[in-house]
């Protein structure tokens, strides 16, 4: 076969689709949407394929094959966002209508006689993916960063384009929830093919074409396997006896997954893809839709793309980072600590390709820190995600020690010591002399204020909050806190190097607790109020779970320890008293106090805490709590435990905003969901306000209820009731 190509003139009704057919008849079909850097499903799209479908079939007699290419540097970037977060119950109809249309050019061109193939240079995810798997073949441009996967889910949605109904033919029903609709997996390309998403890689750009045409000449009478008379689903139908004895496995562990919160999406596409298995091809596409569109027009999917998409998008571009620095990238980082924490940041910055000192008070101990990731990358090795050569290069990186002048030559230090003021300033002064002179000096910190650390610190305009949480190998975010010394290139520096890490940066100013642990606190104070008022304790942890928090936070407290939570609050205390303030004592501290002075339970590292523990392991809540408060002398309905849990998060976050503690609405709802596991179907703690029933005159409403039922911490900040009477929302 020839590969010379006479491109034809480009209809003028399908602008996104550029048309060009070769001399043997194989037509590449070029996606670029000229008003976008990305391809996605839009008007203009959708418009152009159509165009193109037609056009297609109307000269089906002189093709020999289709490629699907891509002029952008992604194959193909997914459905509109823009688009779809405006979908209501009134646009349903519309929204259906659309959906089949798109559907229906991908089953145009799967059935258009000819062999037509994918040839993917770029990411193609969502419904990228799923204009590639109407082709008979993909073929993807194998190289790092390039992502192939349906992660709809993870955004309120399912995979609505023939998605769910073509992986459950390709991969068995079994195999496509559990790989990839369920888990919304982005794989690469390697991963991709081995599990049978792609059918062939390319090492460069340049043979992506002469590939997709050489198979196009090998495979002239190609077909889809569910177009074939006699086609069975691999794994079987779940009617199968095989199949029906696991499909009970597939709702439970589902359950166990979202442990009972309002998350819509999983549920919908189990059903599209069992109930789909059970139809033809077309039927079940019909069904994939109907599904697919009452997520659209649901406000889950609408809070969980404000989220994920825009405001994640808002602060991975920098929007929170002093505009003047020039990028930054960290070459040597000193660690300073080498426990669990000092051990893990060590780690994200070795993995990242960063060389790094790793100090402590002893060389044993120093090792002992750089043991954390051996252990990591041991199981990385058993499972397969790395490479023993890679291991060794990523553990060649870490430098343990106990000598100061090792840190010659850092530009960038860390300190995860000891959560105490002297304790951190004196380990980060002893090795001011030693590193670079324009270094970052950053300090691990979750509530010490760092204009206090910075205070004590020779080059105070050079020290950084840099709040990572734990485990830090597994958390994406770290919070970023600016002191009042704090200079505009060391906030920059910092903000580069956790995208340098591949972790997301929240920006805020200094404050006790700053942000994220603040918040946190007042979560947790609410669900222990609620013991102390005689509230069945299992039920405030189910509460919590429903919610779609992670963890109740009983056992959260647990974790943190009693003393430590007893510890911050007195410091807090003083502080403010200090300033002439007057503390206000929430129902939460008497609680906290008894099972610290009258039990002596502190937590799970102590053995005893909301909790029994044996030999380390969670056994149940503690029996004795019950006696000691009460325990189901007071009833509380779900929601009512629910709210006071969400509203005080959120209710503490419009302060935070009023005072200049977060500067950006991005920040508040992507560091209150990556960083301390506010419920994600929310889209946030203040999308959570904007979604309310009512808006925000309804968030006020019922804030002044639960105010006036259960105390002075549920009383709306003047800022919120002036935004909500101007009719306003958090943007």
């Amino acid at each position: 076969m020839t590969t010379n190509t006479t491109t034809e003139e480009q209809q003028l009704d399908s602008p996104a689709v550029h048309w060009a057919k070769d001399d043997d008849g194989v037509v590449t079909l070029t996606i670029d949407d000229p008003q976008a850097s990305v391809n996605t499903m839009n008007e203009i799209y959708i418009r152009s394929m159509a165009a193109t479908v037609s056009r297609l079939e109307e000269e089906r007699e002189s093709l020999s094959g289709v490629i699907l290419a891509s002029a952008k540097k992604t194959f193909f970037a997914g459905g509109d966002l823009a688009l779809l977060i405006q979908g209501s119950p009134e646009t349903a109809e519309q929204q259906t209508e659309m959906t089949n249309e798109v559907k229906s050019h991908f089953r145009r061109l799967e059935g258009l006689g000819v062999p037509v193939v994918a040839a993917i240079n770029g990411s193609a995810i969502g419904g990228g993916l799923e204009v590639a798997l109407a082709a008979h073949h993909r073929i993807v441009l194998d190289l790092p960063g390039v992502q192939i996967g349906l992660p709809e889910v993870t955004l309120g949605l399912l995979p609505g384009g023939g998605g769910i109904t073509r992986t459950v033919r390709m991969l068995g029903l079994q195999e496509a929830l559990t790989k990839v609709i369920l888990s919304g997996t982005k794989y690469s390309p390697r991963d991709a093919q081995a599990l049978g998403l792609v059918d062939q890689l390319v090492d460069s750009a340049a043979e992506l074409i002469p590939a997709a045409k050489a198979w196009i000449a090998a495979n002239p009478g190609a077909v889809k396997p569910w177009d074939v008379k006699g086609f069975k689903i691999p794994g079987g139908s779940p009617k199968s006896p095989a199949l029906a004895s696991l499909l009970p496995a597939l709702p439970a562990n589902l359950r166990k997954q979202i442990k009972g919160a309002p998350m819509p999406a999983p549920r919908a596409a189990m059903a599209a893809a069992v109930e789909g298995a059970m139809v033809d091809f077309d039927t079940a596409s019909l069904i994939e839709t109907r599904y697919f569109v009452s997520l659209v027009v649901g406000q889950v999917s609408k809070n969980m793309i404000t989220a994920f998409f825009f405001n994640l998008q808002e602060i991975n571009s920098g929007r929170s980072r002093p505009q003047g620095p020039a990028v930054w990238q960290a070459s040597k980082v000193g660690v300073i600590g080498a426990g669990m924490m000092g051990a893990a940041i060590a780690y994200v910055s070795a993995k990242a390709g960063i060389e790094v000192v790793l100090k402590d008070v002893t060389l044993e101990a120093a090792e002992r820190g750089k043991a954390y990731s051996v252990a990591l990358e041991q199981k990385a090795l058993q499972r397969g995600k790395t490479t023993a050569q890679k291991s060794e290069a990523l553990l060649a990186r870490i430098h343990p020690t106990a000598d100061d002048h090792d840190f010659e030559g850092v530009d960038l230090v860390i300190e995860a010591v000891f959560e105490n003021v002297g304790i951190k300033q004196e380990a980060i002064q002893r090795v001011v002399s030693v590193v670079s002179e324009r270094a970052v000096l950053g300090t691990n910190t979750s509530t010490l204020p760092i204009t206090e650390i910075a205070s004590g610190i020779s080059r105070g305009a050079d020290v950084v909050g840099i709040h990572f949480f734990s485990p830090a190998e597994k958390m994406p975010l770290v919070e970023l806190i600016r002191g009042a010394q704090t200079s505009d290139e060391v906030l920059a520096k910092a903000f580069d190097y956790v995208r340098q890490i591949r972790k997301t940066p929240i920006v805020v100013n200094d404050s006790r607790g700053f942000f994220t642990s603040r918040v946190i606190g007042r979560f947790v104070s609410e669900a222990v109020a609620m013991v102390g008022e005689g509230i069945e304790p299992v039920a405030i942890e189910q509460a919590a779970l429903q919610a779609g928090y992670p963890a109740g936070a009983l056992q959260l407290l647990d974790e943190l320890t009693l003393t430590l939570s007893q510890k911050i609050r007195l410091e807090t205390k003083a502080a403010e008293e200090k300033q002439g303030k007057l503390w206000s004592a929430h129902p939460s501290e008497v609680v906290i106090d008894r099972l610290i002075e009258e039990f002596g339970r502190k937590g799970r590292s102590s053995g005893a805490g909301f909790y029994e523990y044996r030999d380390g392991k969670r056994l149940g809540i503690w029996p004795g709590l019950r006696e000691a408060f009460n325990s189901r002398s007071t009833d509380a309905t779900l929601i009512e435990m629910q709210e006071r849990m969400l509203f005080s998060e959120a209710l503490d976050t419009v302060r935070c905003l009023d005072e200049g503690v977060l500067s950006s609405v991005a920040d508040a709802n992507i560091g209150s969901i990556f960083g301390i596991g506010f419920p994600a179907w929310t889209g946030g703690v203040l999308q959570y306000i904007n979604q309310y029933q009512g808006g925000l005159a309804g968030f006020v409403a019922r804030a002044e209820e639960l105010r006036a039922r259960h105390g002075a911490q549920f009383s709306p900040p003047e800022s919120l009731v002036q935004l909500a009477e101007a009719g306003g929302s958090y943007r």
